[in-house]
């Protein structure tokens, strides 16, 4: 009894012990908190937070010697904040504030985002806008308007009418609220999400909206860069354009942190290397305490990365200038453009690609409807995706793989009679090559057909001559960082796989660059160069280096990629430049090339295209020209390719402007450049 007494009293103490220990703690976090730390907590304890994102800085493009091609400026971009935005309850008092933006717009001449597929026509009535089928389906699906398919745009109009309370406004003021009120809903406007009503508005209308904000509830200004570029002309294809995220894009890369109001690179570099130039968004928070002081910290902001190109800006310019003039000349009834790519020989890298025609980035939303529209395609890189048959180009890879394969060397020998009979079918030599014997050098200079059939197509073989093809990169992907085509390698198994027949001709005309070859401009350029350096193909690219934002650290220093070591002997290899060099001193481009204070060798070719224009179906020729210089230690690797062209010979202008600045004026500029920023260096004192 007296056992249980005794623990009674034990567990009765332990209790008591425990509660004095929490009593004293509880004091000491008192006295903490009211009087030691008393004023802090006092500030915060009625403090007001709030966070919203900052965005990212993206990284700019620069070229191989640091001169920024696409950069970035500040500007405004109008938005409505759902937190304080009238809701959708109210929908009378946004549709006030909306018009009343819109026509604040218009006043000053100024655009907002409209893309609403729906016009009024001559008659005042509502019809779809031409060519945007896909805006249209949008429109009626089943998160938008929940319409049938065969809904007209006057049932659109009247569902959108019904749904946003607009009945009382004039049609042409239904349509400006609807353009708005829809891509809302197609945004998903919501707190989250803030909704952008235009970009890059003038300081003019920012201030009034400013000035009446307690009418435009809501409607907030922010701060966002927007690209620059220093000049809209150079390089568009390759750098491509940036655009607002839309729906689908959304879909995809929410789970990435991209809000619905990111931009996003839609094509080019901007596209490619997405990720690196877009950096990553922060967060700014704000912290107001109750006597007015504000605390702001930033977390989780990383600007974008710079991209370093391999090309140079001012040799880019004179490559598009030349094919320009070159196009041109040509004339637009028979051309629709054309390519130019030049690569450096010993890396892989390129120095310059210009498509012709071309467009302006920094006018490319606002051009657009014609871009898209016009026949020639300017939107279309026809350096990467257009492919040609390579004609007489093609006899070069051919030379090389009957030297390699023992079938010819250096002097054999082969007469031309102009007509060449093959199972019983006439092949046929141009007219001022025939009676003649040609040896291999000789028949690159004069492109002698008959020598290319026998040889290629009779002795060789298809199997063979697309063996070392493949080799040189032809039909081949060249490892290219943008969207680039592979073309076609003819061969028996791809006449399978359409549906057709080999038949025996075909490895005669594939000899000569004909059949159904077709390459890229860049490939061409890539085969050439190939050739020009002793048969080492080099995966090409236009990325030199990626640098972080402050330019202090590398993130990627790209080195020339071996794709291929051939085996080439030298000897072969130089028999075939022996030839390519003739085409200059005693061929078709003696009267170019051979004007030249640099040793060039080249080949030309042309072939010909069935086109259409304006209904009225036409044969005419394509023009082209690969080329390297200097002959004895080739540096640069250079192909044309002109649609319309009546000869690869013509071609040559656009390469000689390209070797006279690479060669003699960037020379001469860079020396006058390095005298410059050294006369800056000296001394005054020293003058006198």
């Amino acid at each position: 009894m007296r056992l249980a007494r005794e623990e009674k009293k034990g567990r009765f103490i332990a209790i008591i012990t425990v509660f004095v220990c929490l009593f004293l703690v509880f004091c000491v976090r008192l006295v903490n908190i009211q009087v030691v730390n008393g004023e802090k907590y006092a500030k915060t304890s009625t403090a007001s937070t709030s966070s919203t994102t900052v965005k990212a800085t993206r990284g700019q493009i620069l070229d191989r010697n640091g001169t920024v091609l696409v950069g970035n400026r500040q500007g405004n971009e109008i938005i409505f904040n759902a937190s304080t935005f009238p809701s959708f309850s109210e929908q009378d008092k946004r549709n006030e504030i909306i018009l009343s933006l819109v026509n604040l717009f218009e006043d000053n001449g100024a655009a907002w985002i409209n893309e609403l597929p729906i016009t009024l026509d001559a008659g005042g009535n509502y019809q779809f806008i031409e060519d945007r089928e896909s805006d249209i389906t949008k429109l009626k699906s089943r998160d938008m308007l929940h319409l049938n398919k065969y809904a007209t745009a006057d049932d659109c109009m009247q569902e959108i009418i019904e749904r946003y309370s607009l009945e009382s406004y004039s049609k042409a003021d239904t349509l400006k609220i609807a353009s708005v009120v829809c891509n809302m809903k197609m945004n998903t406007f919501n707190t989250a999400n803030p909704y952008t009503f235009a970009q890059d508005v003038d300081d003019e209308i920012v201030s009034v909206i400013k000035e009446n904000s307690r009418f435009y509830k809501g409607v907030d200004v922010q701060i966002v860069t927007y690209r620059e570029y220093t000049d809209g002309s150079i390089a568009p294809h390759i750098l491509g354009v940036t655009g607002v995220i839309n729906a689908e894009e959304y879909a995809t890369l929410k789970a990435k942190g991209y809000a619905m109001d990111d931009i996003l690179g839609k094509s080019g570099i901007e596209k490619v290397f997405e990720e690196n130039l877009k950096g990553t968004n922060g967060v700014k928070t704000v912290t107001t305490s109750t006597d007015g002081t504000q605390e702001t910290k930033i977390t989780g902001l990383k600007n974008g990365d710079n991209i370093v190109l391999t090309i140079d800006a001012r040799l880019q310019k004179i490559a598009q200038d030349a094919l320009k003039e070159k196009c041109d000349s040509v004339g637009t009834a028979n051309s629709g453009g054309g390519a130019v790519v030049v690569m450096n020989c010993k890396t892989g890298e390129i120095l310059a690609m210009a498509s012709y025609p071309t467009y302006d980035l920094s006018t490319y939303y606002e051009d657009y409807n014609s871009l898209a529209k016009n026949t020639n395609s300017p939107l279309y890189n026809r350096a990467t995706l257009s492919t040609y048959a390579p004609g007489s180009t093609a006899k070069v890879s051919t030379a090389i793989a009957c030297l390699e394969e023992g079938l010819v060397d250096a002097s054999t020998s082969k007469y031309c009679a102009y007509n060449y009979f093959y199972r019983g079918h006439t092949f046929v030599c141009q007219i001022n090559h025939a009676n003649r014997t040609l040896n291999v050098r000789t028949a690159l200079q004069d492109s002698c057909n008959t020598f290319f059939y026998y040889y290629g197509g009779e002795e060789l073989g298809i199997d063979k001559m697309n063996m070392y093809r493949e080799m040189l990169g032809l039909g081949q992907p060249t490892g290219i960082e943008i969207a680039e085509n592979t073309g076609v390698l003819d061969s028996p198994s791809y006449r399978t796989s359409i549906g057709q027949t080999w038949m025996p001709g075909f490895s005669l005309q594939s000899a000569i660059g004909q059949a159904g070859n077709l390459f890229t401009p860049l490939q061409l350029c890539n085969y050439v160069a190939t050739i020009a350096n002793g048969g080492t193909r080099y995966e090409a690219h236009l990325v030199k280096s990626i640098l972080s934002a402050d330019n202090t650290t590398t993130i990627l220093e790209k080195k020339p990629k071996v794709v291929v070591e051939t085996g080439f002997s030298e000897e072969n290899i130089q028999t075939v430049h022996q030839g390519m060099r003739l085409v200059v001193t005693n061929g078709s481009c003696r009267y170019n090339f051979g004007l030249l204070d640099i040793a060039v060798a080249c080949k030309t070719g042309t072939s010909q295209v069935d086109k259409t224009i304006n209904g009225v179906k036409k044969t005419y020729t394509n023009g082209f020209n690969i080329s390297f210089a200097p002959y004895d230690d080739p540096e640069l690797a250079v192909a044309v390719a002109v649609e319309g062209a009546t000869s690869g010979g013509g071609c040559a202008p656009v390469a000689c402007d390209i070797y006279n600045y690479y060669f003699e004026d960037k020379v001469d500029s860079e020396a006058e450049t390095e005298t410059e920023e050294n006369n800056e260096n000296i001394d005054s004192s020293l003058l006198y």
